[in-house]
């Protein structure tokens, strides 16, 4: 990706609450099967985003300190500003940084929290790399796009097989978090308003609002023209394919 372009991304992905699909309802159904034995005191929130979830993570556990990291600069100063706002400086701090080499130490974290975002590392990289952060007995919480069926039509499986091979059913999931080390807790899939609602409907006004100040920009045409297919895609085919939270406990 072009400097630019990872611009681009930034300034428009910015303009949303939510950087993909999800709903503080589906987070706080993550949050209820992280089985609370002992203090949830240090989590990692990887590829964050502007922080929609970040907070929510550290209003229902008031003992915790959050670290949130992204790659984009422009959703830390947005999460750090948010958190500010909400009176949760003091225990929510952003950092921007890959998720491919995390900051953290070795058996350091109660809970490793990651919506959405760990397809770009990969689900299997992620969950055996993030793993040597967590204490054992400690949570891993990540939301993965995943098949809904054993068959699908040519052109979805084409389109993802594209987009992100890795992409595989839920039990093919269960199954790689087993292999990785993880205790599986819970795994269901989030609900269609968290793509409609929350995700693709108020992105209408902002891809208008981001061609005009763009005008003639043909990246970021083909960015909207992209991002309306990706939508279009989602309505026609989503009994067949979302975004499922797995949970799993480090053993």
């Amino acid at each position: 990706m072009e400097e630019s372009d990872f611009e681009l991304l930034g300034e428009y992905y910015s303009m949303l609450e939510r950087q993909g699909p999800g709903s503080p309802e589906t987070t706080l159904k993550a949050l209820s099967f992280v089985e609370v034995q002992r203090p949830i005191v240090r989590i990692a929130d990887i590829g964050c985003g502007t922080g929609a979830h970040t907070l929510l993570l550290a209003e229902y556990l008031p003992g915790s300190q959050v670290t949130a990291l992204d790659l984009f600069p422009v959703f830390i100063e947005q999460l750090n500003a948010n958190a500010a706002q909400a009176g949760l400086q003091d225990r929510v701090k952003g950092i921007t940084g890959n998720m491919e080499a995390l900051p953290f130490e070795p058996d350091s974290l109660d809970l490793i929290w990651s919506e959405g975002a760990i397809y770009n590392i990969g689900f299997e990289r992620g969950i055996r790399e993030w793993r040597a952060f967590l204490k054992t007995g400690g949570y891993l919480a990540v939301s993965e796009i995943s098949w809904l069926t054993q068959e699908r039509p040519s052109e979805l499986q084409d389109y993802w097989a594209a987009a992100y091979p890795e992409i595989n059913t839920a039990s093919a999931k269960m199954a790689q978090m087993e292999a990785a080390g993880y205790t599986p807790r819970a795994a269901f899939v989030i609900p269609e308003n968290c793509w409609t609602d929350h995700y693709y409907s108020p992105q209408v006004a902002v891809r208008e609002a981001f061609l005009e100040k763009h005008p003639g920009n043909p990246a970021v045409k083909a960015f909207i023209e992209n991002d309306r297919a990706e939508a279009d895609l989602y309505e026609r085919f989503k009994q067949y394919y979302s975004y499922v939270f797995y949970i799993g406990q480090k053993v």
